[in-house]
Order: structure tokens, then sequence, then C-alpha cells
């Protein structure tokens, strides 16, 4: 029975709406959350859910926004479901002044991005895009990103709790809301209250390609090196200066560059990728992600980031370096394998959505990865959101009302199996 066949989605002018709110996240800054504005988003999911009648939502001093959904079921022991999206944008690409269009019934070709006509999505380039002829598309603008990544999954939950809300008659268990602040940059879940949240299992809605669901992530670590030069006058620097930004710029030029980069890694292959560099002749920083599928090849990238550093740094004598190496998250498939049916629960709700699910393992994280090890399980659904951190950023309509349908569905099957 296709429960929302007559609904009137409202997911497409929520999502509209959210990505005009800027809320990009920083990582070089020590508060929580990260930037002030991204309670701005907040405090609006806050007044709408109170829309909706849910009366509970509210918004901590964090940035974090929790909300019930109240059980309408007369069965005991059904599991608290919760969903959960990030209200955060990447820092990779401006997510001020976002600019939202629409493409109406997309032909199936280029799309020429408005405010910068050299920003053009080419099926070629984007492949899912060739299963979208006939939908509606939304882009940016061509000067910022979108922010589908995660606003489409915030929209998705929150179109999703106002369908429930208004058929009180559907049986479902208690369902638990939760939208993070700063998951872009590793901090998405570090002051969740999971007391307060009190759920027995988790769906993060942050997928890209429809019908797909992930139960397996990168496990990730963060390495910042440190190189210590020697300064001197350059007018009198010949056989005394050693400067640490040559130093880190040839450690980096030393990674293999067929291997162990984004740009020549895909499937299941990790990787060592600098992000970010500083200093000056006498000190220099390098910052470095290491991902891979496998803990064990992720503590082999670590071993072969150190023996770069180490022959380089042997034709500099009078230099060190040091290499700080910090746990970011660990993949999920390790926890999920333990409890089955939320896979099984999930494909089945997709299903009912006359969609073919689709396994997936994700080349990255999500709140979910950090969340499964503090104690809630929790795999990934889609979203719809496609070529997230960049200007190309986009999202098909029908792809978020497939989403929609799918969370409602996934509280549904919940209900019926306990």
């Amino acid at each position: 029975m296709d429960l929302l066949k007559d609904y009137q989605f409202s997911v497409l002018e929520r999502f509209l709406k959210y990505v005009t709110i800027d809320t990009q996240s920083d990582p070089y800054s020590a508060s929580s959350p990260s930037t002030e504005k991204q309670k701005n988003l907040g405090r609006l999911l806050v007044e709408e859910l109170k829309e909706i009648g849910i009366s509970d939502a509210a918004l901590d001093e964090f940035g974090y926004v929790y909300a019930t959904i109240p059980a309408t079921t007369g069965k005991e022991g059904v599991p608290v479901i919760c969903f959960c999206s990030h209200m955060d944008t990447s820092p990779d690409c401006s997510g001020e002044g976002v600019k939202p269009v629409i493409h109406r019934n997309y032909g199936g070709g280029d799309l020429v991005l408005p405010d910068d006509v050299s920003v053009v999505l080419k099926p070629a380039d984007h492949p899912d895009l060739k299963e979208q002829v006939g939908n509606d598309i939304v882009t940016a603008s061509g000067t910022t990103l979108l922010g589908a990544d995660n606003k489409a999954g915030v929209a998705e939950i929150m179109d999703a709790a106002a369908f429930l809300m208004q058929h009180p008659e559907i049986p479902h268990g208690k369902i638990r809301i939760l939208f993070t602040p700063d998951e872009e940059i590793g901090r998405g879940v570090d002051k969740v209250d999971l007391d307060r949240l009190a759920a027995d299992f988790a769906y993060t809605v942050d997928g890209e390609t429809l019908g797909s669901i992930e139960n397996e992530t990168f496990s990730a670590d963060f390495a910042v090196l440190k190189v210590n030069g020697v300064s001197s006058h350059p007018g009198f620097a010949r056989g005394n200066m050693e400067s640490a930004l040559k130093i880190a710029s040839e450690i980096v030029s030393c990674l293999p560059k067929d291997k162990l980069s984004p740009e020549s890694t895909d499937g299941k292959e990790g990787f060592i990728h600098p992000v970010a560099m500083r200093g000056t002749v006498e000190e220099a920083v390098v910052e470095f992600i290491l991902r891979d599928f496998d803990d064990s090849e992720l503590l082999n990238h670590e071993r072969i980031l150190k023996a770069i550093a180490e022959e380089v740094i042997e034709g500099y004598p009078h230099s060190s370096f040091s290499l700080e190496v910090k746990q970011q998250y660990r993949n999920m498939k390790r926890v999920l394998d333990q409890y089955p049916q939320l896979m099984e629960y999930a494909e089945e709700a997709i299903k009912r959505a006359g969609l073919s699910p689709k396994l997936q393992s994700i080349r990255g994280g999500t709140d979910g990865s950090r969340l499964s090890f503090m104690g809630l399980p929790c795999p990934n659904i889609f979203a719809g959101e496609h070529a997230f951190h960049g200007k190309q950023e986009w999202v098909s309509v029908q792809d978020m009302q497939k989403a929609v349908e799918t969370i409602v569905n996934i509280a549904l099957v919940w209900e019926e199996r306990s």
C-alpha cells in the first residue's frame, strides 16, 4: 500500500528555505558548535517542528535539535528509532548567499549554472544524472555549494515527521529526531546527549544514490606533521638555512602519486591526503587525513607517512619532525553486523517505496560512524545528494520524495516486526 500516494510533499519547499541559511562549520574554531550561525537553522527547525505538533522540540546550547514523534502503536517493546541528519555544510566551498535553482523536467543534457556559466554539470561527469531524465533537479547558481549535504536529509526527516504527525492512525513506535552541527569537521556527535536522545537504534539520512543503504564507512585518523627547520638571514643562508616549508613540501611531494591518494583510488582503497599546510622557514605544519576500510591498513598508512618523513629529513641534519595521529572514527560495519535487522528493515522499507535497495560502502564518514561505537547502532540511508562539497552539487526533487517515503516505511516496518 502506497501510504504517501496522495500526500502533498513539503520537502522541496523546506529544502529551498534551509539552503539559504548559511551553516558552514569551521574546523579551526574551538567552540561548540564551531559557528553560531548553525543555530539559526536549528531555531527554525524547532519552530517548524512545534508547528506540526511536536511539543518537545528543542535546541540545546551546543546546537543540537532534539524532538519526539510520539508512538501510535498499541504494542509493547517496539524499539525507539532515531532519524538523524546534520545541519552544517562543508568549509571546502562557500555556503553564504546560496541561490537554489530548480531545473524542471530535466532533459538529459548539460546543466549550465546561471551565475557562473563556466560551472557546468555534464552527464559524462555525473553518471547519476542519466537516471534523472524527466525529474526536477536542484542546483546552486554557480558561485556556492548547494547544501544538499545534508539539508536534503534534514528536509526529508522534517517532511516525514509532518506526514506521521498528520496520520496518527498509522501505527509506529516512538521516533526520535536528531539534527546535529559540525558533522563536516568530524565533531558531529561530540556533544550529543545520548541519555536525552534515549533511542535504541538510528539511521542517518545522508547518502547519495537513490535506494542506497550503507553499513560501512572508512576508518579515519587525523595526522599533524610538524617540521622544525633552521632559519637564518637569507643573505647569509648558504650552508646554514634548512627551510621547514621546503622540507614539508618535499615530504608531501614524495607521497605516492599512483596510489594512496584520493585522486588515484576508489572502491575499498584507502589514502593519505594532505589537507592543509602552513608555516615559516623555522617551522611548518602539514595536516593529513588518513582513510581506509581496514584498520590494519590505516595503521600502515601512518607508517608509510612516517617513513617518508624520516627519509626526507635525513637530508637535513639540523632539522627534525614530529608526527601526531589522532583517531577520528572507525568503520561502523564492526558494530552494525551485530544488528542485522537494521539493514533488513531498511531494505524492506526501500522496496516498499518501489526501489531496489543498493548496499554500498561510504568513502567517507557520517555521524552514524561514531554513534555506532557510542552505543547507538546507526547505518546510513540515501538522501539523494550528489557532488557534495562543491559548486556542482545537486539533488533530485523526486529522489528527496522517495527518501521521505523510505523514512516513513522504516518506522512502520519496525513496528510491524517487533
